[in-house]
């Protein structure tokens, strides 16, 4: 993945802005066809076997759309298409959609949050085995991500800060031969990367990893505000198309261990490495697991801590006087930030439409 640095990740996210203020209007129109963009990820192969396997098309005829989904192998460009109004969904995470979309006064909502990370990050140091040795050490992980969260979160926990360590921006496409270099002794890395330096360096050794910090790093389905709320078929079409594929790609028979073996051949990888990467993966695999996630109290401590995270590194705009610039709205309808700037929203509407009809539900039918 081809990440900006900092200053130039800033100057894009205010062409951005520009760009949606400036076509904001066609959003909110109805219309037909919509483009739905993702990554590889573990949590989100299911869209790559929904897609190919014709089970988004399948939902997206039931309510009279198109639906085109399409792979990005840059992650951040995704996210930076979406914003600009390109793409009328996208996976990310909540850290991301806050920063990027949000941020960028791209009202946003959290369709589907799909799963969180139980161990797909980590940090991995060479020859040390806690998270103290790295102290003095330079840090190798994509700058103002989740890794950048990770390393944080584990800093904290450990009576650290970023003041012990040094960070060092690199793009996740170079993570793994990164490692191998003499100079480079300490990441912080998401799957598969996590896996591939594992696998290729027995000198590393994780000593954090995301299942210390559960429910903190969400993988989600984000779509834009004004074009769901104009176009509900979009979110039904989506949501009956995700449950769906995770309902067949469950369990250990052959058809479900023949969707796994595509969504790990997509992903480069094979089913044993797939399925590893699943297992610390907490995948919501019915729509009452995705809903009882997204209406929990926890999340709304969880974005807390994502908010303050993000203005200290002054990822919610340029002179945004608090973390409260942005406003941002749970399930009960409670709020973080400013409520007149509400541009996050994790509302589960079409997910409880689901839970409600049983798998398949009726009433997304």
């Amino acid at each position: 993945m081809n990440v900006f640095k900092p200053s130039f990740r800033k100057l894009l996210v205010v062409a951005a802005t520009s760009l949606c203020f400036a076509t904001g209007a066609i959003g909110a129109e109805k219309k037909d066809s919509f483009k739905v963009a993702w990554s590889i990820y573990a949590g989100w192969m299911p869209w790559a076997y929904a897609a190919d396997y014709g089970i988004v098309d399948k939902w997206a005829d039931k309510y009279g759309i198109d639906i085109e989904i399409v792979q990005f192998n840059d992650y951040i460009e995704s996210i930076n298409q979406y914003t600009t109004g390109a793409f009328d969904a996208c996976g990310m995470t909540n850290m991301d959609a806050l920063t990027i979309p949000a941020a960028s006064g791209v009202d946003t909502t959290g369709l589907i949050l799909g799963d969180y990370s139980n161990g797909n990050d980590g940090i991995l140091l060479k020859d040390d085995t806690s998270m103290e040795d790295i102290r003095g050490r330079q840090v190798n992980l994509v700058e103002l991500s989740v890794s950048h969260y990770l390393l944080a979160r584990a800093l904290e926990m450990s009576g650290m800060s970023e003041r012990d360590i040094t960070v060092m921006n690199t793009s996740d496409a170079d993570a793994v031969a990164s490692f191998v270099t003499p100079d480079v002794t300490a990441t912080a890395v998401w799957n598969p990367q996590l896996s591939l330096i594992k696998n290729q360096n027995p000198d590393a050794v994780e000593v954090f990893d995301s299942t210390q910090i559960p429910g903190e790093i969400i993988d989600m389905m984000a779509v834009n505000t004004e074009v769901l709320e104009a176009n509900p078929e979009l979110g039904k079409a989506l949501v009956g198309a995700w449950f769906e594929t995770l309902e067949l790609m469950s369990g250990d028979g052959e058809e479900a261990r023949a969707a796994r073996r595509y969504m790990a051949e997509r992903a480069g990888t094979d089913l044993a490495g797939f399925d590893s990467q699943l297992a610390e993966t907490m995948l919501f695999y019915t729509p009452a697991d995705a809903l009882a996630f997204a209406t929990n109290d926890t999340l709304r401590d969880t974005m807390d801590k994502v908010r303050l995270f993000s203005f200290d590194k002054g990822l919610l705009g340029n002179g945004a006087p608090s973390a409260d610039v942005i406003g941002m709205e749970f399930a009960d309808g409670s709020m973080l930030g400013e409520e007149s700037n509400v541009q996050l929203r994790f509302d589960p509407t079409y997910v409880r439409m689901a839970a409600e009809g049983g798998p398949l539900t009726s009433t997304l039918q």
